[in-house]
């Protein structure tokens, strides 16, 4: 019987009770995805799985969502670093929301740990948005911010990996989503910039965008909010990448290899462009004058 049990009061449960390597049952994908809503970042022990069963498990949640700074075509995206600091996962974000449809979530799995370190952290961004003052809440629902990949592929090609920024640039130009995404599952209100993609608010003045964006960004950083995983090997954790960001703690030395697969959901639960308030789009962004009609 599957089971949950909460590590926190506001993110992140165990689960216990199922065997990723065996197909589920239409019982038991429903049962772990209501899960996943409630606690938004699920982790399963102790599951030795191959890539492949990797693959299957993650698809009876969504289509494979290919990475854009991972060319090798496969659906498993290795991390193989014993140098992680400054390549961007040891910051604040949400996966690839440079992306016109960002993925609606991860499953990442521990291969090789280092004797110390490593820990990975979720945070609840619908709690993150519910902390802002009533009138900064009213603010941001009409905001839309910028996203672009430049940030995250620069910190990569600063590490030493080989990667073509231009040709990366022309294939995802910036996107504009909601500063508020509404959860297409749970209706539910989460605050949507992070620090790797988001370049700016539209509408806003460089000098107001350098006030408040901070402190959008900044939400993220109570520990109410907080989850924090200290990997095994075989552990396994699946979480929705729409209310949530992570944080990949980069004290380690030693190896490190995590196999990730990412996600879309089924077209018929979200088609996965972040929708705001009344169902608005980065499209429906109004024009740079009038984005912002509280300040």
């Amino acid at each position: 019987m599957i089971e949950f049990h909460p590590l926190t009061r506001n993110i992140g449960a165990e689960v216990t009770g199922v065997d990723l390597a065996k197909p589920l049952d239409g019982e038991q994908i429903q049962h772990i995805r209501d899960g996943l809503l409630r606690h938004l970042v699920l982790f399963f022990r102790d599951q030795h799985i191959s890539d492949e069963e990797h693959v299957v498990f993650a698809k009876q949640f969504g289509t494979a969502n290919m990475p854009p700074m991972d060319t090798s075509g496969s659906p498993v995206h290795v991390l193989d670093q014993t140098d992680p600091k400054g390549e961007g996962g040891d910051q604040w974000h949400s996966d690839n929301t440079f992306m016109g449809v960002p993925p609606m979530g991860s499953l990442l799995r521990a291969v090789i740990l280092p004797d110390v370190g490593g820990d990975t952290l979720w945070a609840n961004m619908y709690l993150a948005y519910e902390s802002l003052a009533p009138w900064l809440q009213r603010l941001c629902d009409e905001l839309y911010a910028e996203h672009d990949l430049t940030m995250s592929v620069t910190k990569a090609i600063d590490k030493g990996h080989r990667m073509d920024l231009r040709a990366m640039q022309e294939k995802n130009p910036p996107v504009v989503h909601p500063v508020v995404r509404v959860h297409p599952e749970t209706g539910r209100k989460a605050l949507y910039v992070n620090r790797s993609s988001v370049t700016r608010l539209i509408g806003l003045s460089r000098r107001e965008n350098e006030a408040i964006l901070p402190l959008l960004f900044d939400a993220v950083r109570d520990p109410q909010f907080q989850v924090r995983l200290k990997w095994r090997v075989g552990t396994l954790s699946f979480w929705d990448n729409r209310p949530t960001q992570h944080y990949a703690v980069a004290d380690y030395t030693q190896r490190r290899k995590m196999h990730r697969v990412t996600i879309n959901c089924p077209a018929g639960i979200d088609d996965g462009v972040p929708k705001g308030v009344d169902g608005v789009t980065g499209a429906d962004a109004p024009a740079e004058a009038t984005a912002a009609r509280y300040l």
